[in-house]
């Protein structure tokens, strides 16, 4: 029987094989959540804004009070390292999401000591693919958002339970929904991992920070917005505003930035996938990766199985 070649992360001071992390039973991130971590994407195996998901993550650790045991510069070689090591194990056209994680770990004579986490998995290219082709169908959730009163969602943490049960939920309706959510006034948010922007009249739209993840792919599309002489803001939004949006889209790590085609299963615009806006901005964010093709990274991943929705209904 042939080994199969394993994934290495590094787990408090060594790079270690995947399956020797082991989270002990009494660790603060295990039993209460209470940890913080941050993710980026490569492209062609080489990473992508990891300074300003960096200095996003120690905003977290500062918000939670949480001691990774070093510098940002030592994160980030560290980082390059964990990649650098897995990349072998990665397809050509493939790539990874790589987080970094910190938990209040354990308490002990000599108080708390974090457990510091880097590791990688590969894209879920295939499993959303069709969302390039088709665009994406979002729900809204029954359930609101964290105020910022109670806890920010500035900060991203691993107490996701508010986002995920919102997800849960969307999905026992429709498995191919996103979930978007409101906020306590009613206005719309963010979702799992995800920002939201609208387009009307060739302004972009998108939730004020203060309710919402500042996602690092959102603020990549306020610069190529800036630098296609389109204006973004922040605004309060509501259902009405993205039922009557021209386009809309989300913005995160993996996916960059990918069209919505409905909302609680209305259209939005007119149909097109991408809108003219979005395929702007898509070939903006292009360029600006030296010509890698984030959308063609993820079609070339379909399958004749996977029908579009327009095919399905």
């Amino acid at each position: 029987m042939t080994d199969v070649p394993e994934r290495v992360a590094y787990f408090n001071g060594e790079i270690v094989p995947e399956s020797g992390v082991l989270i002990p039973l009494r660790d603060a991130g295990f039993l209460y959540g209470y940890a913080a971590f941050d993710t980026e994407r490569t492209f062609a195996h080489h990473l992508y804004r990891l300074d300003e998901h960096l200095e996003r993550f120690y905003r977290s650790l500062r918000y939670l009070d949480l001691d990774p045991g070093m510098e940002p510069a030592e994160m980030e070689r560290l980082t390059h390292e964990v990649v650098e090591r897995n990349v072998p194990l990665l397809g050509p056209d493939d790539d990874y999401w790589v987080t970094q994680r910190v938990t209040l770990g354990q308490s002990g004579p000599e108080g708390w000591k974090s457990t510091v986490i880097i590791e990688c998995k590969p894209l879920p290219l295939a499993e959303r693919a069709a969302c390039f082709r088709d665009g994406i169908d979002l729900i809204v959730s029954s359930l609101r958002r964290t105020p910022p009163e109670a806890q920010s969602p500035r900060a991203k943490t691993h107490n996701y339970i508010n986002l995920i049960l919102a997800d849960r939920e969307v999905k026992a309706q429709n498995p191919d929904a996103w979930s978007i959510l409101l906020d306590m006034d009613g206005h719309l948010c963010e979702g799992v991992g995800s920002n939201l922007f609208l387009v009307r009249d060739r302004l972009l739209l998108t939730p004020r920070e203060r309710l919402v993840l500042p996602g690092v792919s959102r603020s990549a599309v306020f610069q190529l917005a800036a630098a296609c002489g389109l204006e973004a803001v922040e605004a309060d939004l509501d259902v009405y505003d993205a039922q009557t949006a021209d386009e809309a889209f989300l913005s995160s790590t993996s996916l960059c930035m990918c069209p919505v085609r409905s909302l609680n299963g209305r259209p939005i615009g007119d149909g097109s996938i991408p809108g003219p806006i979005s395929r702007m901005l898509m070939d903006a964010w292009i360029e600006e990766l030296g010509g890698f093709d984030f959308v063609g990274q993820y079609l070339k991943r379909l399958v004749p199985s996977q029908l579009s929705a327009s095919a399905r209904d």
